[in-house]
């Protein structure tokens, strides 16, 4: 090396350390601003939260259970109550009151009811006298996610006066049939008995003819139809002018009429008019011997309940949009931290190996060379994993046969967990094919292995199955998957196990339960974001101190049979003759030198294009082009798959490879490549890049 070469070598070193320390500082000012955004939205929304919460009309509470002195999960406190709560409840100052002090006949039975929704998750609605204060209140619980909170919340109301008003009803449908018998003056008796309530009350004989209706009722239809009603008046007749109203109002009272007993909740009213909701609950009328005389509806207008619920749940997902926001700031910490590690090990090496140069000391330079290359490997490893877990990572998916896959890893796996965990594979017969990337498959079933062994330092035993599933809409839901046929991979282990908590955030990026060290808190995440980019789902099944098992579920393939095992390909032993030509098209220069340097190097004669468009003239053009080498993401118009469909007019036999660093998957065909088409992810070392191409082209000739 000469004394010009050597200084512009210390120059190039010189730049590329300046642009590193420009990096870094952009990306450090960038994160803060991120989460300085994120903790700005987080208290917005938890203010409007705050607002909405106090102004809500009905009742409404956050229960927290804890352990007390009649075994787990028997008591409560209440967490937050809004200021309606002691108007419907009647009980003031609730926050921090503890269940069994508040109403301690009572508490064995609340505590079975919430203490249910928290186990199962399940909502319930339901109706219940609270003795203490002697008033009925109407319920809705639900558990607070995540479940390790142990919160339920509960939003109800006092309905006390509808149900003095429907034992009225009972009483009065024991008796009704002498009255109806009797005379309609006697009936009227029935609506002075409901006037005073603003509950909406109908009774309806077999000819649909009003035997009763209350002022309220009559009221509300006038307001709905335009119509008022009066006893004896068939309610058929008065809408004979409004079909679609008419057949509406048969079809339910039909089903009333019939001896159905059933709750609706339905909206009315024209357009123009104001629309209101209503609850609808309608019952038969029997006489003493149960024979069927008529039907009658109770209803009540529900319409700002259900506002103030579409007003939680928004106030809700304001507040699940800010979550997110804080993990997205705890997501982008922890690539910083990583990326902050490699760039140090890249950047020293870097400055060491300038160093070493102006010291003269080349033989020294190999090992500086060695520690950025693998700094910037495990960066690249970094990359894939937060693709795989944002789902944009680069597949090909294929056929393939599960069996065969995990027989195909079965010796890999037992040298890596090592000599003290037994391995059991246990295979289905008549497996399903399922479409998959191979590779990634192999690498996430890899993974659960390796997690597996780590929750077992003493030995035990993991066992990979596979299965055939086919998932009914309940067994679907449950999974969040839609219905149908489904092939399972499962790993078990008898290890440790994890507690609930642990099972919650075990996909979470960069969570580990590891020791400092030894675990990026990436693995699970990058199996799940693969997994559900492949159109699947994974579930986690464990118990504390009996083993996990982790199971993924993969769409069924009904196309063609699973490929069979690709022949290992080996490079050739000649270089290939100089008339071969490959086409580079990228618009990143540096990439552009680096493939056409490599593809020369191999032998290959080499032509370059900047641009789709550019790209297009040469393959238009009468020159002989064996390869196609192109970006996917390209500028002016012409993206690197518009390009190869657009070559392929004129030349249908052109062999493409695909080079990209994003997962576009409208871009390369959603995974479905045409024959003679790959993909190569960047970023690659230059042995890839040949064994591909010397594949691609010993693969045929190519010629077009």
């Amino acid at each position: 090396m000469d004394s010009n070469e050597f200084e512009d070598l210390q120059r190039r070193l010189k730049a590329l350390e300046q642009e590193n320390a420009r990096l870094k500082a952009l990306g450090i000012a960038d994160l803060a601003e991120r989460s300085r955004r994120a903790e700005s939205a987080l208290a917005e929304s938890e203010e409007r939260y705050r607002t909405l919460f106090n102004s809500i009309d009905e009742g409404f509470c956050i229960i927290e259970f804890f352990d007390g002195p009649h075994g787990p999960l028997s008591d409560y406190v209440h967490v937050e109550a809004n200021p309606a709560y002691t108007q419907h409840a009647g009980i003031p100052d609730v926050v921090g009151q503890k269940l069994r002090e508040m109403v301690p006949d009572e508490a064995d039975g609340w505590v079975e009811l919430y203490g249910g929704v928290l186990r199962t998750g399940q909502p319930i609605r339901f109706e219940r006298e609270l003795v203490a204060t002697g008033r009925y209140l109407e319920l809705a619980a639900f558990r607070v996610e995540p479940a390790s909170r142990n919160q339920v919340a509960v939003l109800f109301q006092d309905i006390t006066a509808r149900k003095r008003t429907e034992r009225e009803l009972q009483r009065l449908n024991e008796t009704l049939e002498a009255r109806v018998a009797a005379a309609v003056a006697e009936r009227n008796v029935f609506a002075d008995l409901v006037e005073g309530t603003d509950a909406f009350v109908q009774v309806v004989g077999p000819d649909f003819r009003w035997l009763a209706i209350n002022g309220a009722s009559a009221r509300e239809f006038h307001r709905i139809y335009g119509i008022l009603p009066k006893v004896g008046d068939n309610m058929l007749e008065l809408l004979e002018g409004q079909p679609e109203h008419r057949d509406a109002v048969r079809a339910v009272w039909s089903r009333a009429l019939a001896g159905e007993v059933f709750v609706e909740i339905a909206a009315f009213g024209e357009p123009g008019r104001t629309r209101r909701s209503y609850e609808m609950r309608f019952n038969g009328l029997r006489d003493g011997n149960g024979k069927l005389l008529g039907a009658y509806q109770y209803s009540y207008d529900v319409t700002e309940r259900l506002r103030e619920q579409d007003r939680l749940r928004e106030a809700e997902e304001a507040l699940r949009q800010s979550q997110k926001m804080e993990a997205v700031g705890q997501l982008t910490g922890g690539i910083a931290h990583d990326f902050n590690n490699l760039l140090t090990g890249i950047m020293g090496s870097l400055e060491l190996l300038q160093t070493r140069l102006g010291q003269g000391r080349v033989k020294e330079i190999d090992r500086y060379v060695t520690v950025a290359q693998g700094a910037a490997r495990r960066a690249a490893a970094l990359t894939h994993r937060l693709l795989a877990f944002s789902r944009r990572q680069t597949l090909d998916p294929r056929p393939i046969d599960l069996n065969r896959l995990v027989m195909g890893m079965e010796e890999l796996v037992r040298r890596t967990v090592g000599p003290e965990i037994a391995v059991e594979v246990v295979t289905a017969g008549g497996l399903w094919p399922t479409l998959i990337d191979a590779s990634q498959l192999e690498n996430a079933l890899l993974n659960l292995c390796i997690n597996a062994r780590d929750a077992m330092p003493k030995g035990g035993r993991i066992t990979i199955e596979t299965a055939n599933r086919w998932l009914d809409e309940h067994a679907a839901g449950e999974r969040d998957l839609t219905p149908g046929q489904y092939v399972s991979l499962c790993v078990t282990d008898t290890g440790t196990g994890m507690t609930p908590e642990v099972v919650e955030r075990a996909f979470d990026p960069f969570f580990t339960t590891k020791p400092i060290g030894q675990g990026t808190g990436l693995g699970l995440s990058m199996v799940y974001g693969f997994v559900r980019q492949s159109g699947g789902q994974v579930r986690i099944y464990s118990e504390v101190n009996q083993g996990t098992t982790m199971c993924l579920y993969l769409p069924r393939h009904y196309g063609k049979d699973a490929d069979k095992p690709a022949a290992v390909a080996t490079k050739a032993a000649a270089r290939p003759q100089a008339d071969h030509t490959i086409l580079v098209v990228d618009d990143e220069p540096s990439i552009r030198m680096l493939l056409t340097d490599a593809l020369e190097e191999m032998g290959f004669s080499v032509r370059e294009a900047h641009d789709g468009p550019t790209g297009l003239k040469i393959l238009q053009s009468d020159a002989t082009i064996e390869l196609l080498v192109t970006d996917v993401g390209l500028p002016n118009g012409m993206n690197g798959r518009q390009l190869a469909d657009a070559a392929r007019i004129t030349r249908p036999a052109l062999k493409v490879l695909f080079i990209t660093g994003y997962a576009e998957n409208a871009i390369i065909g959603n995974g479905q490549l045409s024959p003679g088409m790959q993909v190569l992810t960047k970023p690659f070392v230059v042995e890839t890049l040949a064994s591909r191409v010397l594949d691609m082209i010993k693969d045929g000739t190519g010629r077009s």
